[in-house]
């Protein structure tokens, strides 16, 4: 093994574990939690930031502004920070914006969304992402970082489009549980996915991405990785709204549709599928009468 890089994983959750098990034996790692479990023993964001040639964002997006600005003023003019959150934060940012907003052109950045489910990849299973940075040097670094692993990744440097195609497909992924659990088949799941994809591609534009973007990994991969799979968060959720069951209701996608609302992000009203699972949401009730109505109105 080559010397590699001094890597610092924040948050060791289920992908902090993740990022762990792909990486230990080949980077040096140093792993930050703001609030330890199991005899954890945590680094010190003062002591680790300053070492770090790359900074591994495994949290959410709500808390990144807030260690971005702590550990801004420590970190070497080469460090790399690479963020893999894929939901908007208090102010309806994404992890691109805020890391813009804090670092500017001081520091690198850079993001890498796709199909990286955690179990499957502590289980030594392929992984894919799209790696989202203005340049080539950013990518190749990335590349080397996770080299010899089985997570597999693609540049982009439409980072607004991947930001935009990772962060909706949590909200589309839900109407794919609720039409499992209603036993409405694989013909209604090639519908929603086309009508979903139509939807994002005409959202990412809207909000500054290019046309196409999701259609790759960060959109299309991991919409149907998120919308497929019994073990997904958002299809549970999706199938639990489904059955009009209101506790427990909660994670990106349903944060999303909050940050939407609330900082009026968009104008919904030429999104019907959008729309359908917000009120959905909303209230869980009649939702194959919901969702009847919402064929009518497209194929009428």
């Amino acid at each position: 093994m080559t010397e590699g890089f001094r890597v610092l994983i924040l948050g060791y959750g289920e992908m902090g574990h993740a990022m762990e098990h792909l990486l230990k034996g080949r980077q040096q790692l140093d792993i930050w939690e703001k609030y330890p479990r199991d005899n954890f023993l945590s680094v010190t964001l003062e002591d680790a930031a300053p070492l770090a040639d790359i900074v591994l964002f495994c949290l959410p997006a709500n808390p990144h502004r807030e260690v971005v600005e702590k550990i801004a003023p420590l970190l070497k003019k080469t460090c790399l920070c690479l963020s893999i959150a894929k939901g908007l934060d208090d102010a309806g940012q994404t992890a691109a914006q805020i890391f813009a907003g804090v670092l500017g052109s001081q520091q690198p950045y850079s993001l890498l969304y796709g199909p990286m489910i955690s179990e499957e990849i502590r289980a030594d299973r392929y992984a894919f992402a799209q790696l989202g940075c203005g340049d080539i040097d950013t990518y190749n670094k990335v590349r080397e970082l996770f080299q010899g692993t089985r997570l597999y990744i693609e540049h982009t440097q439409d980072v607004t489009g991947i930001s935009w195609s990772v962060v909706l497909k949590n909200v589309y992924a839900m109407v794919f549980g609720m039409a499992d659990e209603l036993q409405l088949g694989d013909n209604m799941r090639g519908c929603l996915l086309v009508a979903a994809l139509r939807e994002l591609d005409q959202i990412v534009r809207k909000m500054g991405g290019k046309a196409g973007s999701p259609y790759h990994l960060a959109g299309l991969g991991d919409l149907i990785t998120t919308a497929t799979s019994e073990a997904s968060h958002h299809h549970e959720l999706g199938r639990m709204l489904a059955r009009e069951e209101i506790r427990g209701i909660d994670g990106e996608g349903i944060h999303t549709l909050d940050m939407v609302s609330q900082h009026r992000l968009f104008n919904t009203a030429g999104y019907p599928l959008f729309r359908l699972i917000h009120e959905v949401v909303s209230s869980p009730k009649g939702v194959h009468k919901r969702i009847n109505g919402y064929l009518q109105q497209i194929y009428s």
